[in-house]
């Protein structure tokens, strides 16, 4: 069947898109779920019935609050060294003594990943793990529908009062009887955002027509994001945090009565890294410190000893006791047993009860084989022995008996819930693999079949025959739908977890096989033809066909070794490793080749030096007229009259062969730069000591340099108008840095004041748009009025230009180095690589693809969300404003892969050939290249 090649890519694209769907329904693991929320609020489970016949407990219902009133202070990128280390000691005094020395109990709680604000706080009212995938939707937070504690307290009728973090608002909308909501994602404030809560404090403490108070404080994540953990503003934001604590507690111990005592909770709902930012899983990100400042607890004495850690999903169960209300059915938490420790021995036995009766119901739920889990098993003894603590209670035994027997329950009740909540954590993170598996299948049968129609696709026509009808009428087909149907039947028939493939109709099951086994017989006619194709002729056997060489080979076996390491979770978190190996190795393979080139194959092959010779007449001919990588030549008969033997045995011979070299020192300071991946990222870099406060100075003269330098490596290319405006942009770029506190200007001696920077970084944003514009005015001119190739080369670099000013406002400045040797980079391999040697497009496009990624993990960044540079989506904006700060956040996160692309296109578009065949290879269904032939009169 003949296709074209849009039809064919199309129809690719569509069972692409079923594969990775497929793969990413078992990839993102189905949450642990029990009833409706409207169905959440059933009669409580009673006490275990006492063995026997006449005696029966008579406690039925939910046990009445611990606590009148609960404040929650949840100070968002709480770290546990901030409270707990030397920083709380210092700017902490008041909050220090009382974990010290007061009537409180200390925790540190640890988050699971992803470590943002939206699921942590799903976290802490709901008890649950929420999934990565609401990593996607925490910038618009849709209302939490799950059972929470927030929907409980409302329907018992406790008024709630909420001042901070907006998201809760849009999480729990009409649960507050009052409320304020401050953004989140404006992370250049700093106290605005703060004073907006603080500044209801003292109104809301006078009154007493509320029953829970929530504060969420976002200040300490926003310095955490813009200067990092070890930034002077922590010290004076932790103090304010601390007056904040001391002015509740003082409040609330003065509103006490004597039958019910008050309760204050501090948190954090994550941490922060060393580089301030949090998403991931390293110990500053998911440690947080978990404190109850309350009288019904016993003063502390002694020594404080390092706090026990418990689990972030712990919160809901204990609050939910705490204020005498069903603990939430999706619940994964224990109860913290020390809140509740001054309880009689039956109150306690009675709440560890309840949450055991809650977990062992979730479990059930969730799993088919439920009365196989350690778990359960222990709940039912747990639970078959606090029935016979119930009889000897009841029949009035007071004798140390019952003390030690209540004890033992209790230790009972206490390994159940842990076991019970590690079971029900496992199967959130329990993917399906079996769909992961089909859809895999399926991405790589596709993905090979465009491989082996590649060389078809990129011909004039792109139009070939797909091998599609045979295989549909063949043998190898019907048996092949036969085997994975029977291999479908095994999976679905013995796996003992739910699996969405399995629960698929037979009939859409059947298709997919079907669709498997075609692709599968396809792809094996084609591989078939292009042997039969490719026998050599009869005549002349001894010569060969093979014209692969070194770097044809390292391409594939790059490519296909990064393919496959990507099945390990080691090498997904050490990713950079792997790119930054293959272009070291790339680099020594594009030195062999120069050498041979330029010292070895000229002389036993006089036609191959007259190949180079005339490779390197075209690099000065193309640059008179193609305005790229390589300065036009002043005088374009001296560029003549000059023989090719004097540009290969002149100095550019040499530089060419040092060009890899030189490329492997850059790479080599690049990854001293910044560390990255998770195994040494907490090891310190020159990053580091760069933003240091102590070394502004050196960061200002490196910032300065870089930027100098990046002028003169663009201009080159540009119009006139585009060069002032590069010039101008470059100087606001380190005016802005300067306005914010980054570096200083020669002649500041002083301290100078901080700002936002607004007005600086608008100013840039001015000159970024002017060259983009003029560069897209000339691209739509070579498209529409004339098809000059020069302008339409101009056009695509002034584009670029614009990008790179961009780039350069949105880097911190000593992440500037990055794009300083990127295009150092690009314009030495264009000049004395990539044109001498003449490399065809796809090699030129792997190549570029494989800096592109090198580049990505020279930024800093990672596989982990907790490197992404939020500050980024809000230089200029004086709020927040959603899809510009999206797209500026994206944009300087995917800065260098997206350079490197751009760059792609303006290299290919300036290649200028007579054959027909000579097409500009995009990056793969990303990027497209219009085919043009250009006749230059020189």
């Amino acid at each position: 069947m003949r296709l074209r090649s849009g039809v064919f890519a199309s129809s690719c694209l569509l069972v692409q898109a079923l594969g990775v769907a497929l793969f990413l329904r078992g990839f993102f693991p189905v949450p642990v779920r029990s009833l409706p929320r409207r169905e959440a609020r059933a009669d409580p489970p009673a006490e275990p019935a006492p063995p026997g016949a006449g005696v029966v407990s008579n406690w039925t219902k939910i046990p009445p609050p611990l606590f009148k009133k609960v404040v929650i202070v949840l100070i968002d990128a709480l770290r546990d060294d901030f409270v707990f280390g030397s920083k709380g000691k210092q700017f902490m005094p008041y909050t220090t003594q009382v974990v010290e020395k007061g009537t409180s109990y200390s925790f540190i709680a640890e988050a699971k990943p992803p470590t943002v604000t939206m699921p942590r706080i799903k976290a802490l009212m709901t008890g649950s793990i929420p999934g990565f995938i609401d990593v996607v939707v925490n910038l618009n937070s849709p209302a939490l529908l799950d059972d929470n504690l927030i929907w409980q307290a409302k329907t018992a009728g406790k008024r709630i009062i909420f001042y901070g973090d907006d998201t809760w608002v849009k999480l729990f909308p009409k649960h507050f009887v009052e409320y304020d909501g401050t953004t989140s994602f404006f992370v250049s404030d700093f106290t605005e955002v703060d004073d907006n809560v603080t500044r209801h404090l003292d109104r809301v403490l006078k009154r007493e027509d509320w029953d829970l108070l929530i504060l969420h404080y976002l200040g300490l994540d926003h310095i955490g994001h813009m200067t990092g953990p070890n930034s002077p503003l922590v010290g004076p934001k932790l103090r304010e945090m601390d007056n904040i604590v001391k002015k509740i507690h003082i409040s609330l111990l003065s509103k006490e009565e004597a039958s019910l005592p008050n309760l204050l909770v501090v948190c954090g709902d994550h941490g922060m890294s060393e580089t301030g930012s949090h998403g991931g899983s390293s110990e500053g990100e998911v440690r947080t410190p978990l404190l109850f400042i309350s009288s019904a607890f016993e003063k502390r004495s002694g020594p404080l000893a390092q706090p026990e850690h418990v689990q972030q999903t712990d919160l809901a169960s204990t609050l939910a006791i705490g204020l005498g209300l069903p603990i939430s059915r999706n619940s994964v938490g224990n109860l913290i047993l020390p809140v509740v420790g001054g309880k009689t021995m039956r109150e306690q036995l009675r709440f560890v009860h309840l949450n055991g009766f809650q977990l062992s119901r979730l479990l059930q739920q969730n799993t088919l084989a439920y009365e196989k889990d350690p778990g359960y098993e222990h709940f039912k003894i747990a639970e078959k022995s606090h029935g016979n603590w119930i009889k000897l209670y009841l029949e009035g035994n007071n004798s140390e008996i019952l003390l030690n027997l209540g004890k033992k329950v209790l230790k009972q009740y206490l390994e159940a819930l842990k076991t019970l909540s590690s079971s029900l954590s496992k199967q959130v993170a329990q993917y399906d693999m079996y769909s992961m598996m089909v859809g895999t299948v399926i991405i790589m049968e596709v993905l090979l079949l465009l491989l082996l129609s590649v060389p078809k696709a990129l011909s004039k026509r792109a139009e070939f025959e797909v091998p599609l009808s045979p295989p549909l009428f063949s043998l190898l087909f019907y048996l092949m739908c036969l085997l994975l149907c029977a291999v479908h039947v095994i999976v679905c028939t013995s796996a003992e977890s739910l699996c969405y493939f399995c629960s698929m109709s037979w009939l859409t099951a059947v298709g997919v096989m079907m669709l498997i086994s075609a692709l599968m017989c396809g792809i094996l006619s084609a591989i078939a033809k292009i042997f039969e194709n490719s026998r050599p002729p009869p005549k002349n056997p001894t010569v060969s066909s093979s014209s692969w060489s070194e770097i044809d080979v390292l391409i594939l076996a790059g490519t296909i070794g990064h393919v496959l390491s990507l099945g390990a979770s080691s090498f997904i978190e050490e990713e950079h490793q792997t790119w930054y190996f293959l272009i070291n190795t790339l680099c020594l393979v594009l030195c062999q080749e120069l050498c041979r080139n330029y010292f070895l194959l000229k002389e036993c092959d006089p036609q191959h030096s007259t190949n180079v010779k005339q490779n390197f007449d075209s690099i000065g001919e193309t640059s008179e007229y193609k305005n790229i990588d390589i300065p036009a030549a002043s005088n374009s008969k001296l560029g003549k009259a000059t023989s090719s033997s004097e540009f290969v045995k002149g100095s550019d011979k040499w530089i060419s062969v040092a060009t890899p070299w030189i490329i492997l020192i850059c790479c080599r300071l690049l990854r001293s730069l910044n560390q990255t991946g998770v195994q040494w990222a907490h090891r310190p870099d020159f990053g580091h000591w760069l933003t240091s406060s102590e070394h502004k100075s050196e960061l200002s003269f490196l910032a300065a340099v870089s930027l100098l330098t990046i002028f003169f490596l663009v201009q080159r290319r540009c119009s006139l108008v585009s060069k002032i405006a590069m010039a101008l942009g470059l100087l606001g770029v380190y005016s802005y840095r300067a306005a914010i506190g980054n570096v200083i200007f020669p002649w500041q001696h002083g301290g100078r004041d901080i700002s936002k920077g607004i007005t600086e970084a608008r100013f840039v944003y001015v000159f970024v748009l002017g060259i983009v514009f003029t560069g897209t005015k000339d691209l739509l001119k070579s498209q529409v009025i004339s098809t000059d190739s020069s302008m339409k080369s101009t056009g695509l670099w002034e584009v670029y230009s614009g990008l790179v000013l961009l780039a350069a406002l949105l880097f911190r400045p000593h992440n500037l180095p990055v794009l300083l040797f990127c295009l150092l980079i690009q314009t030495m391999m264009t000049k004395y690589i990539w044109r001498p040697l003449k490399f065809d497009a796809a090699q030129i496009t792997i190549m570029h693809y494989w800096f592109g990624q090198a580049f990505f993990y020279f930024q800093g960044n990672s596989n982990g969300i907790a490197t992404v540079d939020v500050s980024a989506g809000f230089v200029g904006l004086d709020s927040y404003v959603e899809i510009p700060a999206i797209f500026l956040t994206a944009f300087a996160t995917y800065a260098g892969p997206l350079l490197w692309a751009i760059h792609l296109l303006c290299y290919l578009s300036s290649e200028v050939s007579s054959d027909e065949k000579n097409i500009a290879v995009g990056l793969a269904g990303i990027l497209q290249q219009w085919v043009m032939a250009v006749s230059a009169t020189p």
